[in-house]
């Protein structure tokens, strides 16, 4: 037995570790599919929660009514199907006109069992340490599970993923799951052994502290549901209305696990007032940086006022369930089952719930509306002054959140709210002598119009003017002869503009929300001279099932701010494009981003195809409407480069051969971030 310590800590470490690493793994393959929306992440968050829920569901049933043959067999099985992905890896069912029912069906079929075990391991360890030693509950094994987590998440994205293909990670996360298995069983053999001498019934009949009542166990459930609500409703702010950086997805998370270990492993680290005044003080300055739409925060305020305050919102919350976790080892198990289904719920609200019941996202501000309240519950013991806090700032953010969504109505004449994110149209009478329209999604504008004379309603403005590289692109590819021109991203329809008579501009377009508002709030398409078509669905996807199209012009323009789709961007997808590309056609990279050189892979991929590049940087015209750009041309065709005004208007990209370049199977944002 002096061995078991060692084998519990290595059971509950290495099982955290690589729950948190397949969680990444798994999630990039959807990519393809569902596009870089920050939507996926936390659709992914949602099924990790609810996989986390029916996880300790089977371990509470473990630790009552054992059926040790069933377990056994359970980790065979994870185990062969873990070999099977790692070997074979995913076949994605589902498409993107059902995005959610994508998600969870694809990581179903691939890691659902092996997670299973893995998200059992530490509620059952701490429940047959009990047995095993006839001694407390030892919590701090559930501290010691989140450690792990939080290393797999620092480990990730600065070593695995860009040193290893994601066959490699399959593989070696496969070889971890050998090695927890092995540990699990030998663990699980102790135990079954022990609770032949001493039964569960035997051994809950030695407990002297009462069970814990009903209010308790709600607690159990409603404290961790405001936990998860931070983190889903924090990262789903901070994507979309300050920066969608794929990385800044961690961040919350890592928050969040941090506020468990703290509050489980250091319960006495903070005092519970100290908490709690931190909490009122964090809550009052979230409700004034939210009630400012139009106040353009710098990044790394924005970035770590929102971190701070989940922390503490988390550590809030995770602090009290510990505080009124059981005292009885029987109810081990129940506790972690109910804290899951807090965190299952909590992630369902935010991450499925609110995007169908509200046109804008103010998720967050109901989120600390919910924290709020829970503060209040659990501080009504504390006497009137802590009642009356808590009911008065309850009251405050209710009222926030009716005066936020009246904010937001404010020049609003279209709202929608999907999958994709929040769409919404702006109108502004401050053009001179014209009104303004804009799409927006989050704080990111993906087109506006000028609704004022018929040369204003027809100019292409923002991104694409006439001398930034999509217009230098369009204008010069063909002189006068008819344009064949495939666009990735459909926005406000503003390249239809560049449509003459005789020509084809077909878009991609992943958004089904978009298409209406480009056609019925916009009228760059039905003012356009060109035959224009819009094809549903993923990029990729659509351009694999097509004949060849023949292209003299491909427009890649579908990252949502700065949320990266990496698979328009792989030496696949290149090849792919040429395959569309007429001969001596011409790819237009829009790689505006105030986070990410992606003039780096780009290069690459070109060099590698044997194709030239050249960067265009048009800037802002405010009279015209039009924004700073930076677009990346890629071409084989050399007459296009000397032209004049090609030549003119653009620089040669700038090698760089220490770049790997990204496939399909290898990508990392990490070397190419503007830190």
């Amino acid at each position: 037995m002096t061995r078991s310590p060692w084998l519990f800590g290595s059971a509950v470490f290495l099982g955290a570790l690589l729950l948190f690493l397949v969680e990444p793994i798994s999630a990039k393959q959807l990519v393809p599919v569902l596009g870089g929306s920050a939507a996926v992440w936390i659709t992914c968050l949602v099924f990790f929660q609810t996989a986390l829920l029916v996880a300790y569901l089977c371990a509470h049933g473990m630790s009552t009514r054992p059926r040790w043959a069933l377990y056994f067999a359970s980790l065979v099985v994870a185990f062969i199907s873990a070999v099977w992905w790692s070997v074979r890896g995913s076949i994605v069912v589902g498409d993107a006109a059902h995005p959610i029912f994508t998600v969870f069906a694809v990581l179903s079929t691939t890691i659902g069992l092996p997670f299973l075990m893995l998200g059992t391991t530490s509620p059952l360890m701490q429940v047959w340490w009990a047995r095993l030693h006839q001694s407390a509950i030892p919590y701090r094994l559930f501290a010691l599970s989140n450690l792990a987590s939080l290393l797999a998440l620092a480990v990730y994205p600065t070593v695995v993923e860009p040193q290893l293909t994601l066959q490699a990670q399959r593989v070696a996360w496969c070889c971890g799951f050998a090695v927890f298995a092995s540990i699990t069983g030998v663990l699980a053999w102790r135990a079954r052994s022990a609770a032949q001498v001493t039964p569960a019934q035997n051994f809950a009949a030695l407990e002297e502290d009462a069970p814990a009542p009903t209010v308790q166990k709600l607690m159990w459930v409603l404290l961790p549901m405001g936990a998860a609500m931070q983190l889903s409703a924090v990262t789903s702010y901070i994507t979309a209305n300050i920066a969608a950086i794929p990385l800044l997805w961690i961040l919350p998370l890592a928050v969040y696990l941090l506020s468990i270990i703290l509050a489980f492993e250091f319960p006495r680290l903070l005092p519970r007032s100290l908490i709690a005044r931190f909490l009122i003080v964090m809550l009052a300055g979230l409700g004034y940086a939210l009630s400012k739409q139009d106040v353009d925060w710098p990044l790394r305020v924005s970035i770590s006022f929102f971190l701070i305050e989940a922390f503490i919102a988390c550590l809030f919350c995770h602090s009290e369930a510990y505080r009124l976790r059981p005292r009885r080892a029987s109810e081990a198990t129940l506790f972690y089952l109910l804290f899951a289904a807090g965190g299952a719920m909590g992630a369902f609200v935010i991450g499925i719930a609110f995007p169908l019941l509200f046109r804008f996202n103010i998720d967050l501000v109901i989120t600390c509306c919910f924290t709020a309240f829970l503060a209040f519950l659990v501080t009504f013991e504390d006497g009137w002054n802590s009642r009356l806090l808590w009911a008065v700032a309850t009251a405050a953010m209710a009222v926030q959140i009716f005066w936020i969504n009246i904010v937001n109505q404010r020049n609003t004449t279209v709202a929608v709210r999907n999958f994709y994110g929040a769409l919404r149209v702006k109108q502004t009478f401050g053009f001179p002598g014209a009104i303004l329209r804009t799409l927006t999604n989050g704080n990111v504008e993906h087109g506006t119009q000028i609704f004022g004379t018929d040369e204003q309603r027809h100019m292409p403005t923002s991104y694409y003017a006439e001398d930034s590289g999509v217009g230098l692109a369009i204008r010069m590819c063909c002189g006068t002869l008819p344009r064949n021109i495939g666009v990735i991203g459909l926005g406000a329809g503003t390249i239809a503009a560049y449509g003459r008579p005789g020509d084809r501009i077909q878009f991609y377009e992943i958004n089904p929300a978009v298409e209406p508002i480009a056609r019925n709030v916009f009228t760059y398409i039905r003012d356009s001279g060109a035959q224009v078509s819009v094809i549903a669905g993923d990029a990729r996807t659509s351009l694999a099932a097509e004949p060849a199209q023949d292209f003299n012009v491909l427009v890649v323009d579908a990252f949502s701010g700065d949320a990266i789709p990496l698979h328009l961007l792989t030496t696949h997808a290149l090849a792919l494009y040429r395959r569309h590309l007429a001969p001596g056609g011409v790819i237009a990279f829009h790689i505006s981003n105030r986070h990410v050189d992606l003039e780096p892979p780009i290069w690459v991929l070109a060099n590698r195809a044997g194709m030239q590049s050249r960067i265009v940087t048009s800037y802002a015209n405010d009279a015209r409407g039009e924004f700073t750009a930076t677009w990346m041309l890629v071409s084989d065709n050399s007459a296009f480069f000397a032209e004049p005004e090609v030549v003119a208007h653009s620089l040669p990209a700038a090698p760089n051969f220490s770049l790997r370049p990204w496939s399909d199977d290898f990508s990392s944002l990490l070397p190419v971030l503007r830190w």
